[in-house]
């Protein structure tokens, strides 16, 4: 990574005077509860005209000015008045849906302890009013967003960042940096007291200086955030500078070499009071978990519905085509890596069921029956599992089951395989609509395979599970590796 990082002339000092300074947290606090005021009354007034409320019922103003005040300590509590330039939208947009969620429970609490649930019965603006606000209030923080975003990639409402540390972590730190002007954070440099260029480890060039250089202009306040990217291995030197930077007013981050373990998706999670790192974790704890299984039924059924007649008809041609049963099952590995049957069209003349010993199907397989060839290049064959989602045992999407015999041969050769029973296999999954279909016949081949299902287990939302059915549409029927 080329940065430059040589010492510029003049003195720091009037660099980091000649950089504008940030807005006032407290303005920034100020600015939020009055806009999500503001906004939260304008989705009030649109649902009573929606419904045909007068706005001034006293009933709906009771409900406005409970709801706005539970709804500003709720989000004061979430942190959602804290300075979030450098975190993803879609977490300030979690953040602002359970807010609300959290105030509705509340209100629709008090309103029946209170004994107004015959007044809220009879007014259909309330109930609009609890669906509008939460999206008023997302569309409002995205716009917030932008507005802040415009003017710091004007060279306005930045804060001046410092790395310490010449490491890979630093380098990545610098390139985010560098990439993400709305961040709103320009970089002064890397500081690092051994001052040789280090390029086979982080970032290339001469450290700009030392730390106590850092440190001496953090005590002028010409720093604003200092990210510290030292190796883990360097436990006293992170612990005397991070003391030494509490002494000073800029804002201190630690950036644990996350590298060197492969933990880049890894959350912060609490054991009680004691914060832990995630090394493998599925991601269907709690609420996520209900939603992917309701999503999954839901899906199904419909999709169920609609297929049932094709369903009859590729059965009544596997019966007339070829001897055998219509429906093979085959043993595979399923969640937390426990034994599943999974359906299947039969398309083959054998029905093998893969625990002790599994052979792929290779293009001009013999064994592929010529109505079983139709069957799989177009995956009609795959129909039957819609019923394993129904079961329970399997999901629309997640990553392909393998035959047990299989699942046993890579797993001891490929890092992290395991890692793919986190969730449930799916019919469709990430690394399928990515062209890592069909056979897999050499060992770079699966490990590309479980490369995707791996980042689709760290990655998961309901949207990328959506996103992953419309592309499976367009690219895994067109697909001819499978044979």
């Amino acid at each position: 990574m080329n940065v430059k990082l040589e010492k510029e002339t003049g003195s720091r000092t009037d660099v980091g005077r000649a950089y504008l300074r940030p807005l006032i947290t407290s303005h920034l606090t100020a600015i939020y509860t009055i806009t999500d005021a503001i906004t939260i009354l304008a989705a009030l007034y649109v649902s009573t005209l929606l419904a045909g409320t007068g706005p001034h019922d006293d009933t709906i103003t009771l409900a406005y000015s409970t709801g706005t005040l539970l709804f500003v300590l709720i989000a004061s509590r979430h942190g959602l008045y804290r300075s979030w330039r450098v975190t993803p939208v879609l977490s300030e947009l979690r953040q602002v849906v359970s807010s609300w969620g959290i105030t509705s429970a509340f209100l629709s609490l008090g309103a029946l302890m209170g004994g107004y649930t015959q007044d809220l019965a009879d007014m259909p603006a309330l109930a609009l009013w609890l669906v509008l606000a939460p999206v008023a209030l997302s569309l409002q923080r995205i716009v917030v967003r932008h507005a802040f975003r415009a003017v710091r990639m004007a060279g306005r409402n930045y804060r001046v960042a410092a790395v310490v540390g010449n490491t890979a972590s630093a380098a990545q730190v610098v390139d985010t940096i560098n990439r993400s002007s709305w961040m709103g954070l320009r970089l002064l440099g890397v500081f690092d007291d051994r001052l040789t260029p280090r390029e086979e480890q982080g970032v290339s060039g001469r450290p700009l200086g030392t730390f106590e250089e850092l440190l001496a202009a953090a005590h002028r306040s010409e720093v604003d955030v200092i990210y510290l990217a030292l190796p883990l291995r360097a436990v006293e030197r992170i612990r005397s500078q991070m003391m030494q930077l509490m002494d000073t007013t800029a804002s201190v981050y630690l950036v644990p070499d996350f590298l060197e373990f492969g933990l880049m998706e890894s959350q912060i999670a609490y054991l009680g009071d004691i914060p832990t790192l995630t090394v493998s974790e599925s991601p269907f704890n709690g609420v996520e978990g209900w939603t992917k299984q309701v999503s999954d039924v839901l899906l199904a059924f419909v999709i169920l519905l609609l297929i049932a007649l094709p369903m009859l008809v590729i059965a009544i041609g596997i019966k007339l085509t070829s001897p055998g049963p219509v429906i093979f099952r085959q043993r595979r590995y399923g969640l937390n890596g426990k034994p599943i049957e999974v359906w299947k069209f039969r398309s083959m003349s054998v029905a093998e069921d893969g625990q002790n010993t599994f052979r792929q199907a290779t293009r001009n397989d013999a064994r592929v029956t010529p109505f079983g060839a139709f069957l799989r290049r177009t995956s009609l064959d795959e129909l039957p599992q819609f019923i394993n989602v129904l079961q329970g045992s399997m999901s629309i999407v997640g990553p392909r089951p393998h035959p047990v015999a299989l699942n046993e041969s890579f797993r001891s050769l490929i890092p992290g395989y395991m890692l793919r029973h986190k969730v449930k296999p799916g019919i469709t999954g990430w690394a399928q609509i990515n062209g890592w279909r069909g056979e897999t016949d050499t060992l770079e081949k699966m490990a590309k395979r479980i490369e995707f299902d791996i980042e689709y287990v760290r990655r998961w939302s309901l949207f990328f599970d959506l996103k992953i059915i419309f592309l499976t549409v367009f690219r895994v029927l067109k697909d001819r590796h499978a044979y």
